[in-house]
């Protein structure tokens, strides 16, 4: 296994100089706009000289923002944001003005040593957006909530998200990336509400935190390595996963992803590798450990004909290799508790399961749908027969 190391993650903060919402002229009574109020308390926190200086949002007030953009580069090698108080978007879909980029609603671009901590609230209010555009097909209409672009040494914590109108928080192009301590919420049949999704970027650390969305809890997409996942609560939700990967027969490249000591609770999938036909490139070197399943559609999961629509597509897809599911526990909803599916020509290699006991919510048996991978089984229930296995170890 890996661990993340990044001195700067763990550097103490020394504050210096405050810059609070309010004396820029923002009035946080939840209706006034009050974006360029934070934008000229930006400037003055990203133009400082002082060693990290802080923008302050005060707690009982509640802070309108349109959509919006933090650019760095800035001066101090480190800024922190202290979020007590609760910013909301514009409450209704045909109220929102967009300048630059209308798939985001606040953006932090470009920016080093960025501390978002407090204890306050972001709400995307998203159900106008759900209504408007229900399906996944529109899921390009809908904004991110919060968006962090090439921001290297970065920490999120203490802070509740609900309701964003599309991804909660998307993380891309980032470097050295410190998460915890967060509540994300959204009602489970909100459409595209992933909680955290990550992009290009390396060394993320995500942990102790709690994921309730319509979508996956977190996804880990092309470009991504090093991503080290512990502690999370994940349900209602699509699980944690890896892709989806390789749409329209691009390539894709995931590696290093360590998961571990996370409960599934009612989600659709738990662990979950998703490539679609078609795609080329990679996704490797990946665990799922110690992980606790509660009434789980789809416990274990590698689907590499995620869109099976893509016919065309047969004879090339993303690689799926030395993949390791350990210590993996619980409940399925359905009889399949152990799906690999793999792609009929290139298949999945080095696929490891250790320690498996997956049974149905009334205690029955479970089974498993297996094709074209290649690798090891020890001590699982359900068993895969196609992979080579220790006949003494196998638990019914």
């Amino acid at each position: 296994m890996f661990a993340i190391a990044s001195s700067s993650l763990c550097a103490r903060i020394t504050l210096n100089a405050y810059s609070d919402v309010l004396t820029y002229g923002a009035i946080g009574d939840g209706k006034t706009d009050d974006s360029n109020a934070f934008l000229k308390a930006w400037d003055d926190v990203c133009g400082t000289a002082e060693d990290t200086p802080t923008l302050t949002i005060p707690n009982d007030k509640t802070f309108m923002l349109q959509p919006l953009l933090f650019k760095g580069p800035c001066k101090p090698t480190s800024i922190k944001i202290e979020l007590k108080g609760t910013v909301v978007a514009p409450r209704v879909v045909d109220d929102w003005k967009f300048k630059e980029d209308n798939k985001t609603w606040i953006r932090f671009s470009g920016i080093n040593g960025l501390f978002i901590i407090g204890g306050g609230k972001i709400d995307g209010q998203g159900s106008s957006w759900w209504t408007k555009y229900p399906r996944k097909s529109n899921e390009t209409n809908k904004p991110t909530a919060i968006r962090f672009s090439n921001c290297h040494n970065l920490t999120i914590s203490n802070l509740t998200h609900i309701d964003s109108p599309r991804n909660h928080i998307s993380i891309d192009g980032c470097k050295d990336t410190s998460i915890s301590n967060l509540h994300i919420a959204a009602p489970g049949d909100s459409p595209n509400t992933d909680g955290i999704d990550i992009a290009s970027s390396t060394n993320v650390l995500i942990n102790n935190s709690i994921m309730e969305t319509g979508d996956d809890c977190i996804a880990i997409n092309n470009g991504s390595s090093f991503i080290n996942i512990s502690g999370i609560f994940c349900g209602p939700g699509h699980g944690i996963s890896v892709g989806s990967l390789g749409k329209d027969r691009t390539y894709a490249a995931v590696e290093h992803i360590y998961v571990k000591n996370c409960t599934f609770n009612g989600t659709s999938n738990g662990a979950r590798i998703k490539t679609f036909e078609g795609g080329s490139g990679y996704a490797r070197n990946i665990t799922y450990e110690d992980i606790i399943l509660v009434r789980v559609k789809h416990p274990v999961i590698i689907d590499q004909h995620y869109d099976p629509r893509n016919i065309d597509n047969i004879g090339q897809a993303v690689k799926v290799s030395d993949v390791t599911y350990l210590n993996i526990r619980g409940t399925s909803l359905v009889n399949n508790a152990i799906e690999l599916n793999c792609d009929t020509v290139i298949g999945c290699t080095n696929i490891i399961l250790n320690n498996i006991n997956i049974t149905l919510v009334d205690g029955g048996e479970t089974q498993t749908i297996c094709t074209k991978a290649q690798g090891k089984c020890s001590s699982c229930n359900p068993d895969v027969p196609c992979l080579s296995r220790n006949s003494s170890t196998i638990r019914y």
